[in-house]
């Protein structure tokens, strides 16, 4: 019998099982595919509280510091290369600056770049683009399709975590001492306790649930360039203009609803939910992107398993306004998808004392799911 079964590999599934394991606790994870392959793997790896409100900025600066510690104890693809969100003109560049104090006041370090610097900083930066930029430095990256294989490896080897892929849960029922739980196969597993981090899976476990919650799904396009030449270097996360106008952060800042309320409400920006992000791999590609189209849980097989060619030639277009890469030439296109609340940061449903439901954390997971999981662990476990 387990104290705990984490029900889902992916990236918030594995630190709520880290935390539980750093407690002593006696931990298993049951992850449905071969390996983790859903939102945990198909993102930009970039682990950025500077984007956060508050609330969530707490959780992921407390990430942050987890990820730093696991990273010198084993490698899980952590750089410490910092963020930057790059204003293309003087209502983005309040913003940035209203941020700086709000940095400021909650101690948060975060640096002003001028115009000249963010160009000599950032190569291939288009000077008719730059204004002026806001630096993150403690703010990491990690390998996206390689960050959670390395963190599970960390914790079956060096923390003792019990890993069990291959394995569909298709029920959980509460047995009065503990939980049974039943796989596909027919295996069964019992546990204290049992964490659901089931992702955009509404369909296997609680399916009633999810189809009376709030929960929506979201389908993000990105693409992978070939490698740049070896000269070329572009460090850490590149955040842009539209992510100024869309993170959650910039909410606070007291001239956003002002700046906001000028935008065209018909653009191909806001009918996509576009805005721009740059992130070079250790291979020297640049992850472009992304896209946000939105469908509620009970609908989420509307959203289809194209590529939308059109989303992302626009999204090419405005990366070519903001960086002069050496090439543009695109070697792998995806999309991913994530659940989140529409009304609430987190989906969180305790189904009784043994079983309870964590997801929907939406854009938030590879930042704040480290900070997260420590805290709702305490909770749990006292």
């Amino acid at each position: 019998m387990y104290d705990l079964i984490v029900v889902g590999g992916g990236v918030l599934g594995a630190f709520h099982a880290y935390h539980a394991l750093e407690a002593g606790l006696k931990v298993a994870i049951l992850e449905k595919d071969k390996a983790p392959q859903e939102a945990t793997t198909r993102n930009f790896g970039q682990v950025v509280p500077s984007g956060m409100d508050s609330k969530w900025q707490t959780y992921g600066r407390e990430s942050l510091k987890i990820y730093k510690s696991i990273q010198a104890k084993f490698d899980v693809t952590v750089r410490n290369n910092g963020s930057v969100y790059l204003a293309s003109n003087q209502e983005e560049q309040q913003l940035i600056e209203e941020l700086f104090s709000i940095n400021q006041s909650n101690g948060y370090t975060s640096e002003l770049l001028s115009k000249e610097a963010c160009l000599a900083k950032y190569p291939g930066l288009r000077r008719d683009y730059a204004v002026g930029g806001l630096f993150f430095p403690e703010e990491v990256t990690v390998e996206p399709k390689t960050m959670i294989h390395r963190l599970l490896e960390y914790l079956i080897h060096e923390k003792g975590l019990a890993y069990f892929p291959n394995h569909q849960v298709v029920s959980c029922s509460n047995t009065g001492n503990g939980v049974w739980l039943e796989t596909a196969a027919g295996n069964k597993f019992k546990g204290e306790k049992v964490i659901i981090c089931n992702g955009r899976d509404f369909k296997t476990l609680y399916p009633e649930i999810f189809t009376e919650s709030d929960l929506e799904v979201t389908k993000l396009q990105m693409m992978l360039t070939k490698p740049q030449s070896k000269s070329y270097i572009l460090p850490g996360s590149i955040l842009t203009g539209l992510s100024i106008r869309r993170y959650e952060a910039f909410h606070e800042c007291p001239s956003f609803a002002e700046v906001k309320s000028r935008e065209p409400k018909d653009s191909l920006e806001k009918k996509w939910g576009v805005h721009i992000l740059f992130k070079q791999a250790t291979d020297g590609s640049v992850i472009l992107g992304d896209s946000h189209e939105y469908a509620d849980a009970k609908d989420s097989d509307d959203l289809g398993y194209d590529l939308n060619m059109d989303i992302d030639q626009f999204m090419i277009d405005e990366a070519k306004k903001i960086i002069d890469l050496p090439t543009y030439e695109i070697a792998h296109r995806w999309f991913g998808v994530y659940s989140q609340c529409k009304t609430k940061d987190i989906f969180q449903q305790t189904i009784d004392e043994h079983i309870h439901v964590v997801t929907g954390i939406g854009g938030k997971g590879m930042t704040g799911s480290a900070g997260f999981s420590k805290e709702h662990i305490e909770q749990l476990f006292n």
